[in-house]
Parts: structure tokens; C-alpha cells; sequence
């Protein structure tokens, strides 16, 4: 996970066109109307089969289960990429990572990040009449990327186990077990650290009195408002205090998705009783389960991508396996969207960027080409149909990032890469390039276990359809008005309230300003 800082910080989720404590909400310009309100939460590694209404063998999902019954449950649908930031900037641009330039997880160090010519989905937004907010790991009231990225002294939250921060400025970092002790995970309220290292027991609880504060603030303000909260679960570290907590729970796993679940739940509760007939509520996940962390890792379902798994490694997080991108979705805005609909369209996060500008009345930036499209047919008109053609781009298990090696095709996919992500016992699976590519029927082989066969009719008409449909979008690509990303590192950018301590530790009362800050990200 990395920082899509600057850019968002600065411009893009700006949410109130002024940086002021959340508490003192600043809200100008006059109300537009009845133009509807948008809420956009995203989970962190969930699994398609953490759902309760995916997945008959979880239960550990109440409130998006009621809100599935509620609203609409999408079947098909696909994160942008399968690890964190290419899929986040996805969501916040509408574009893929060879057109926004974030095609890898930036570093705790991280020079850059979203590049500063790309227009986000808030920004849009604002210049339609709206307040915008993020709640989340990646700006205004949050930590600036996934939380095994920095130490804490949180008891309980050693799932999997790493050291806590050490004191004074001694530092040391076991790679092996990918813990992180050079530095304090920090805790954001805009550009001030407000704790330094983040209490994670309190986080959850923290995100939903920020969220609900904001949709009190918001909705009596009288301007329509778009708020996107990034969760941080299902990324590890899971809490044994959790656990402990919850005699229920059998693993630390099902008591994370219960807590991960109530905030929703109180999301949704306060949208219900504030605005609930002006509001679109849209969950999903930025990728698949982080196979490597076993038990603390989720399910894909039925996708388990079992030709990968017979060549070695996990074909989840990481991967262009269904399980590294299918991810659970529910759209939900009471006499708007259908009840209790099962949608088979096949649709993406891409997807939401352009759905949410055309039901605000705005429009899409100029001079850049999009890969999302509006889904307001399959929300309100009950159609079925999405995208003949997605593109799922390298994501680290193969290939060069954010590459389009695999091609989804109405009820095809075509690879032509392969690799397995580090499993949970610790195998990998080689790369392997493919040409002609494998093809897979997913409408019967929803595990991607056995490749249609090449002197097959049914592969001859479908592999130039794939061939052609993959020449247009790169072509389209080159064509296109495309950013890079800057992914130098410098351990001066390491956000720090006490920058002559390796290990940073700070309180509200000694919050240090990034925008005077010497460490200010460049």
C-alpha cells in the first residue's frame, strides 16, 4: 500500500475546500438542490467469499448481508488491479494504471504519488457544488498507507506477531517476518499528525465517529456531499484482543470482518436516518485475499484458480486470478436501486468514477480517455449488461507492472501470463508466457482449472476477438493523454512528528504541520 498523497492531499479530496479540523467543518457556496449524495466505502484485501451473501459459508457479514437484501449485489465485479494503490487510484480517476502512471504499491518512503495532472473523482465533484471527504489510509482522517507499514505499541494487534516500536531512537527491522520498526505508524487529521504511533484499537471506532460526524455536518449544510472511506481492514495485522473479545470467534479473522462489518453497519445507520433517499452507498473491495498470510487471509470463494495452483504459488492478491480481482460489491440507495437483486453484469471499480460524475449532473474531464463506464442501466433499468471487455493488469505475481497480459472477453479469459503470489507456504509459481494465450471458459469453469483446449473450434473463434479487442486498447493507450508516476524514495519523506527520532511518537498536543514541515512530501 502507498501514499496517494500530494495530489490528494492538496486537490483531490480537498473536502471541504478549506483544511480544517474535522470538527470545525467549513462549508461555503450556496445548496444545489436535490442533487444526490455519495458515499464510497473500500475494504482492504477482502475475499469475494468473506460476503455472507457471496458465500454461504461465512456469517460474519450481518450488516452487508442486510444491505445486500436492501439493495443490489453485484457477482462480477472486478477491482481495477489486485493490489492496493493502482486499484485505489483507479477508483479515484476511472483510468487504468498505463494511463494514471500508478502501476505499483508505493513505499513508506515514496517521493511521489498520484501524479498532480490526473483529475480525481472529488475534484470533479467540488467544481458540481459538492463537500467532499476521505476517511481512510490515504488522506484527511487516516494513516497514510496499510498498517503493517509502520510500528505501534498496540497491544493486541501482533497478528501476524512483529515487535512493538522500540523506545528512544534504537531501531531495527526484521524482513523476514515483513515487520516494520524504523517507524511510528502516524495518524492524520489533514496535513497534522495527531499520533504517532496510531492506537489501532481505537481506529475502527475512530473512522466511524469521523464518517457519521461528516454525513451530520454535510447533510445540514444543505450541499450534496461525496465521502470515501478506505478501509483498513482486512489487511493484517488482525488483533488477538479482537478475538479474545469475541467468544463467538473461531479465528481472528471472522471477529476482524465483524468489526470491519459493524463500522459499515454504523455508516449505513447514520445515512438512513439523515439521507436516506438522496444517498447511493456503493461497497467494494480494492483486491483479493493476501494468500501469504493464511489464516489471517480471506476467501476467494469458488475462485480458487486452480490451474495456477497446480503450477505452484496462490492465485489471489497479486494475480490476474480471478481471486486476485473478483471482489465483493453491493449498491445500495433505497428507492433508487432494486431490493434484494443479484446483478451478473460484469462491471469494475473503474466503473464508479463515471457512474457517480453522470448521476451529479457533472461531467468527465477532458483530453483523457476512460476504462470505466456508467453503470446506471444495471442500477436502475435492470439491464445486465457491463463491459463486453475488461482488462485485468500485472499486479506483481508476473510480468512488468500494470501490463494487460489478461483479457477478460464477455465469458472469456485470456492469459497471456501466469504466475502464482507467495502462498501461505511460501512457494511462488513461476512466470510463464503464453502464445498463443490460454483461454478459459468461466461460465463453466469458474476456477480456472482447465484451459480450453487450442485445436478447439471454440478457442479458434475466440482467440481472435481476444487478439483484437487487446490491440484497440493498446493502441488507445498510446494514443492517450497518460501521466507517470514518481516512485523515488528518500528516507526524508518518512512522515515523522519528531523528525530526530527514528521512531517517531507524538500526541494531539505536539502535532507536527506537514505544510511547514522540512519532511513536507515533495
Amino acid at each position: 500500500m502507498g501514499w496517494l498523497f500530494l495530489k490528494v492531499l492538496l486537490a483531490g479530496v480537498s473536502f471541504l475546500g478549506c483544511l480544517y479540523p474535522l470538527v470545525d467543518f467549513c462549508f461555503s457556496g450556496e445548496t444545489r438542490g436535490q442533487k444526490p449524495n455519495f458515499v464510497i466505502i473500500l475494504a482492504d484485501d477482502m475475499g469475494w467469499g468473506d460476503l455472507g451473501a457471496n458465500w454461504a459459508e461465512t456469517k460474519d457479514t450481518v450488516n452487508l448481508d442486510k444491505m445486500a437484501a436492501e439493495g443490489m449485489r453485484f457477482v462480477d465485479f472486478h477491482a481495477a488491479a489486485s493490489t492496493c494503490s493502482p486499484s485505489r487510484a483507479s477508483l479515484l480517476t476511472g483510468r487504468l494504471g498505463l494511463r494514471h502512471g500508478v502501476t505499483h504499491n508505493f513505499a513508506v518512503t515514496s517521493v511521489g504519488g498520484l501524479p498532480l495532472n490526473e483529475t480525481t473523482l472529488a475534484e470533479v465533484l467540488k467544481q458540481a457544488g459538492y463537500v467532499t471527504a476521505m476517511i481512510g489510509f490515504d488522506y484527511y482522517f487516516g494513516i497514510p498507507y496499510s498498517h503493517d507499514m509502520g510500528c505501534t505499541d498496540t497491544p493486541g494487534y501482533n497478528l501476524p506477531p512483529c515487535p512493538a516500536c522500540p523506545p528512544g531512537d534504537r531501531s531495527s527491522r526484521n524482513l523476514e517476518r515483513a515487520c516494520y520498526t524504523d517507524v511510528a505508524l502516524p495518524l492524520y487529521e489533514n496535513l497534522n499528525i495527531v499520533e504517532q504511533p496510531v492506537n489501532l484499537s481505537g481506529l475502527a471506532r475512530k473512522y466511524a465517529e469521523k464518517a457519521t460526524q461528516f454525513i451530520q455536518h454535510a447533510s445540514a449544510s444543505g450541499r450534496p456531499f461525496l465521502l470515501y472511506v478506505g478501509l483498513a481492514h482486512m489487511h493484517v495485522p488482525l488483533s488477538r484482543t479482537q478475538l479474545s473479545a469475541d467468544p463467538r470467534s473461531q479465528r481472528p479473522y471472522g471477529a476482524g470482518l465483524r468489526e470491519m462489518d459493524s463500522l459499515v453497519g454504523q455508516i449505513k445507520d447514520k445515512v438512513d436516518r439523515i439521507a436516506k433517499e438522496n444517498t447511493f452507498l456503493w461497497f467494494t473491495g480494492d483486491n483479493g485475499p493476501w494468500a501469504q498470510k493464511c489464516e489471517l487471509a480471506g476467501s476467494v470463494g469458488p475462485f480458487t484458480g486452480s490451474w495456477q495452483s497446480h503450477q505452484g504459488g496462490s492465485p489471489a492478491k497479486q494475480t490476474t486470478w480471478e481471486g486476485g480481482h473478483r471482489v465483493p460489491a453491493l449498491a445500495y440507495w433505497p428507492g433508487r436501486i432494486p431490493v434484494n437483486v443479484t446483478s451478473t453484469a460484469l462491471l469494475s471499480v473503474l466503473d464508479i468514477f463515471p457512474t457517480v460524475v453522470a448521476l451529479a449532473g457533472a461531467s468527465l474531464p477532458q483530453g483523457r480517455h476512460f476504462d470505466g463506464l456508467d453503470a446506471s442501466k444495471v442500477l436502475f433499468g435492470g439491464s445486465q449488461t457491463g463491459h463486453r471487455v475488461l482488462f485485468h493488469p500485472n499486479s506483481g505475481a508476473a510480468g512488468e507492472y500494470g501490463e494487460l497480459q489478461t483479457v477478460r472477453l464477455e465469458h472469456y479469459k485470456a492469459f497471456y501470463i501466469t504466475g502464482g503470489a507467495k502462498a501461505c507456504d511460501g512457494s511462488t509459481g513461476p512466470e510463464q508466457h503464453h502464445e498463443p494465450p490460454l483461454i478459459f471458459n468461466l461460465e463453466n469453469d469458474v476456477a480456472e482449472g482447465v484451459p480450453l483446449e487450442r485445436g478447439s473450434a471454440e478457442y479458434q473463434r475466440v482467440l481472435p476477438k481476444v487478439r483484437e479487442v487487446l490491440a484497440d486498447v493498446l493502441r488507445d493507450i498510446a494514443d492517450d493523454n497518460i501521466s507517470r508516476a514518481d516512485y523515488t524514495q528518500d528516507p526524508s519523506v518518512i512522515p515523522c512528528c519528531n523528525p530526530y527520532q527514528v521512531a517517531c511518537r507524538c500526541h494531539a498536543t505536539e502535532q507536527t504541520d506537514f505544510s511547514t514541515s522540512r519532511n513536507i512530501w515533495k
